[in-house]
């Protein structure tokens, strides 16, 4: 899961994936980053923290930190938010098999090419809008995980 600054959005969505792999009893490893690392070893955004301890899951502990290019060989998929995002970590591959990696997170089972804004400047508001956005396809994306492992 990646963001800007990985202290709004992808730490959302880290811990919105961990709980729906948890409630599946899915053995997946989720992890979050920041294409930019200037919020290297901070805590989440306090809104991020509020709305997803409103919505039962704890991202209290993580900590931000900048993609590495060793996450290109850790990882089977890489969401990005946004376009922006979604094209920096795809100027940073340098391998085919790196950039099949890479999707925006809202196309994950759909092409709508959607976004996921940053609700950075925003209010509290915004944030639960991120967080509902996030859980819905998190959930999507945990069932189709299901579908796929009782196939094989």
């Amino acid at each position: 899961m990646v963001c800007l600054g990985n202290i709004c959005r992808s730490p959302l969505a880290e811990g919105i994936m961990k709980a729906k792999l948890d409630k599946y009893n899915l053995p997946y490893s989720v992890d979050s980053a920041g294409t930019g690392n200037w919020h290297e070893g901070e805590s989440p955004d306090h809104r991020s923290v509020k709305i997803a301890l409103e919505n039962g899951v704890d991202i209290s502990n993580q900590r931000a930190r900048g993609f590495n290019p060793e996450d290109f060989d850790r990882f089977d998929l890489i969401y990005a938010m946004d376009k922006s995002n979604l094209n920096t970590l795809k100027d940073r591959t340098t391998n085919t098999a790196h950039h099949a990696k890479i999707r925006l997170i809202m196309d994950a089972m759909s092409k709508t090419g959607k976004e996921v804004p940053d609700p950075y400047y925003g209010n509290l508001n915004d944030f639960r809008d991120v967080y509902c956005m996030l859980d819905e396809i998190c959930e999507e994306i945990a069932l189709d995980f299901v579908e796929k492992s009782q196939k094989s």
